[in-house]
């Protein structure tokens, strides 16, 4: 599940176009993630499949009705919630302060409620929050996070994680908050899975950040299901920083000195 905002491409060629930007809401249940994948069903393809970089023209006369023309071409498990122009210097991505991601976890079975079990993980035991909370605070800041990550070739895996918390929010429910200027494939559910180990009493309160500092994947860290995982928020600079931001962010990041 997620919301956020993109901006599609592929303008026609030879005429001149203007980029749109899209805030968008979609269940991700359907999919195999964001990008494009040969032979899979993504949120960029299915976007893409409906809306495009538009000739500057079209839009004027288009623009106003667009996001409800796009709810009649979408699937019931995304829309487009609001489109306008994209200010200069606009990339979806690199143009990112931060993201806030929450997930959710159910602690006792016998409240589990149906209803909510595909955006909800059920976890076997009763999670102390305070320790969790108290694991989490070792873990923020920036570091190299190659230990709750997938390496990619080329890739840095050094972020800056601004807040992971804990909180009840429902009988038997516990949700993370989890916010990072940017994430490395699969860190959410990555610290997630450590915090849980945590929760539960199975490892102590210092593990997460010794498994932080190892800068190598652990196979006692599980990757938490994706199902109770949800995008809420991407947060942007004014539309004057935008185009600073999205340089900077392309720069390859060095890990930190101790």
């Amino acid at each position: 599940m997620g919301r956020g905002s993109t901006e599609p491409g592929g303008p026609e060629a030879g005429l001149a176009a203007v980029r749109v930007r899209l805030d968008i809401g979609y269940d991700g249940t359907g999919f195999s993630g964001w990008a494009r994948q040969p032979g899979r069903r993504t949120v960029q393809e299915t976007l893409e499949d409906a809306h495009a970089d538009l000739p500057a023209d079209r839009w004027a006369a288009a623009g106003p009705a667009a996001v409800r023309r796009l709810a009649r071409l979408l699937p019931p498990d995304v829309r487009v919630h609001r489109a306008v122009l994209a200010p200069p210097g606009f990339d979806a991505r690199f143009a990112a302060l931060w993201r806030r991601y929450a997930y959710r976890v159910c602690d006792d079975p016998a409240l589990a409620d149906p209803l909510a079990r595909h955006r909800t993980l059920w976890h076997r035991s009763l999670l102390d929050l305070e320790v969790m909370n108290q694991a989490a605070l070792a873990c923020l800041g920036e570091h190299d996070f190659a230990a709750y990550c997938r390496r990619r070739a080329g890739a840095s895996t050094v972020r800056t994680l601004l807040r992971l918390d804990w909180a009840r929010t429902g009988p038997a429910v516990a949700e993370a908050t989890v916010v990072a200027d940017a994430f490395c494939h699969n860190m959410v559910r990555a610290l997630v899975g450590a915090m849980l180990k945590v929760g539960e009493g199975s490892r102590p309160p210092g593990w997460p950040a010794e498994v932080l500092a190892a800068r190598a994947r652990d196979p006692a860290v599980p990757v938490v299901p994706p199902h109770g995982l949800c995008l809420e928020e991407v947060g942007y600079p004014a539309d004057a920083g935008l185009a600073a931001r999205a340089t900077a962010a392309r720069h390859l990041r060095a890990a930190p000195t101790a």
